[in-house]
């Protein structure tokens, strides 16, 4: 028996063996090839800056708001979008000076910090063209370089150094996802830690000597990204110090409070190993 069958007492018997769905127009059908593509190109734009060391102007690249659709954050807090590593953008690099610094900090500098910027970085300083629609990952790269040579030369505060070798680790590791299955290259994956490493080092000086927020972060979510660092590099007793605070703490947020337990769990699991092993 079908599923339509009693409708003869309807008068519609001839229905009883009607199919249910129709056949789709092969015209009708949607494929993945309709979907719109989206380019990194066209998430950008060139936002102007004068530069506060030489006041020249000049433009860099700028994701453009609103255009960016977010998929989700890592376990590090590393943000990911489609289409885009918005991580490669955040540098903002003067050429005609060499003067480089994360948007966050681009204005903050005192004459005392432009003083030894001109002195160690511009009076050195040789102009590499970067053109293109966006910026590569070696490119990028290249830019955190010139952004962290630029903290450590105007005696940057602890946190904005971790900082920016927290975002230059995100960005190793976008490359190493891209050339995973082509070009696995493990002096990449060396360099990441070695900027890990760095970031922790600093995100610890940074939370006995700062006050907060640091780097736009409160003091839960600093303590919840220097557990994730410490559990990498085996400081265990750390990160399990740095996890019950939060889960205890009446300021944390549920957010906050689910990537604790998370990173928790994986933290016995981690200990559990270390154990056994």
């Amino acid at each position: 028996m079908g599923i339509l069958s009693g409708l003869k007492q309807f008068g519609l018997g001839e229905l009883e063996n009607a199919s249910l769905y129709e056949k789709p127009d092969p015209k009708d059908i949607k494929k993945d090839t309709d979907a719109p593509v989206i380019k990194e190109a066209d998430i950008l734009f060139d936002k102007k800056y004068v530069c506060p060391i030489c006041e020249a102007e000049f433009k860099s690249k700028t994701i453009r708001a609103g255009k960016a659709r977010r998929l989700g954050t890592d376990q590090d807090l590393r943000p990911r979008y489609e289409g885009i590593d918005v991580v490669k953008y955040d540098p903002i690099v003067c050429p005609h000076c060499g003067y480089a610094a994360l948007g966050r900090y681009y204005e903050l500098t005192s004459s005392m910090q432009a003083k030894m910027i001109r002195a160690g970085i511009c009076a050195h300083y040789k102009p590499v063209q970067m053109d293109g629609e966006i910026y590569t990952y070696e490119q990028a790269l290249e830019r955190y370089k010139l952004t962290l040579a630029n903290a450590i030369v105007k005696k940057a505060k602890a946190s904005e150094k971790a900082y920016i070798c927290l975002k230059s680790s995100w960005l190793l590791h976008g490359m190493l996802e891209e050339t995973a299955e082509t070009d696995p290259k493990p002096e990449l994956l060396q360099e990441e830690r070695e900027y890990r490493q760095s970031a922790l080092e600093g995100f610890l000086a940074a939370r006995q000597s700062e006050a907060f927020p640091i780097c736009g972060m409160d003091e839960l979510t600093v303590d919840y990204l220097i557990a994730v660092l410490s559990m990498e590099f085996e400081h265990y007793d750390v990160a399990a110090k740095l996890l019950s605070g939060i889960l205890v703490s009446p300021a944390a947020n549920k957010r906050i409070k689910d990537r604790a337990r998370d990173l928790k769990d994986d933290l016995r699991k981690k200990m559990k190993e270390q154990k056994n092993g």
